[in-house]
């Protein structure tokens, strides 16, 4: 039996053992199952499989904080802007359903001296919404929107791919053609050939895309905000192992 250092293992050795759940019977058998062996040499392949696509859809998170003396005055003053900002998203054509309350709170504020007890001054509330929208040229004049409608904490565009199933297929497609070519050239390299493939296996390699933003001078009727959506990889890992011979 052949072995090839780093890249070919030893023969894969299957072990199978028989568990059991709870009491069991005394009449219990207990089954083995057969060792399977491979008669050639095992060669272990690690292939990423990438394509890019842009970004359609993104999401904002988006909120209003206001303070004031009282915690009644805080969160009225806050529903009042809160309100202001979901009627520009609703202006905008942001539906409903893709509108969501993130984090509401309402929390004392203090002064602290120097062996005296705390002292509130007053109340600070908060209320924020996640956005989702598809229109990615929309981006711009929706951030301009919630700032002027009293919007005073965002976060965002985080940019991504809605529907990447078709987008990671292909990368799959790519990831087992590059490990079948690399282990053809093992083989060949070795005066081996490929018998089989024994076991694939996949990890997720894809991750939100960095939002990318670029934003002008501020105007007193209308910034200038700009959203560039470019590329994104959509890819996966396969790990797999094949009989050489």
């Amino acid at each position: 039996m052949k072995s090839i250092s780093s890249a070919l293992f030893a023969p894969l050795l299957f072990g199978v053992a028989a568990a059991s759940l709870g009491a069991v019977p005394a009449a219990a058998q207990t089954v083995n199952l057969p060792i399977q062996t491979i008669s050639g040499t095992r060669l272990d392949v690690s292939a990423r499989g990438a394509v890019t696509r842009v970004p359609d859809l993104a999401t904002i998170s988006a909120g209003v904080v206001t303070q004031a003396v009282t915690a009644d005055a805080a969160m009225r003053d806050n529903a009042t802007r809160m309100a202001g900002v979901l009627a520009a998203l609703k202006k905008a054509g942001i539906a409903e359903r893709d509108v969501a309350t993130a984090t509401l709170s309402l929390n004392p504020q203090y002064r602290y001296a120097e062996n005296q007890p705390p002292v509130i001054t007053g109340y600070q509330a908060s209320n924020s919404v996640t956005i989702r929208f598809r229109d990615l040229t929309k981006a711009g004049s929706i951030l301009d929107a919630l700032v002027r409608q009293g919007a005073n904490q965002i976060n965002g565009p985080s940019l991504s791919i809605d529907k990447p199933e078709a987008a990671l297929d292909e990368a799959r497609r790519a990831a087992i053609k590059d490990a079948r070519a690399r282990a053809e050239l093992y083989a060949t390299a070795a005066g081996l050939r490929v018998k089989r493939i024994l076991t694939i296996s996949e990890s997720a390699d894809y991750g939100p895309p960095v939002p990318m933003y670029a934003a002008r001078a501020m105007k007193a009727e209308a910034a200038d905000t700009q959203v560039v959506p470019g590329e994104q990889d959509v890819s996966v890992v396969v790990n797999v192992s094949f009989e050489l011979e």
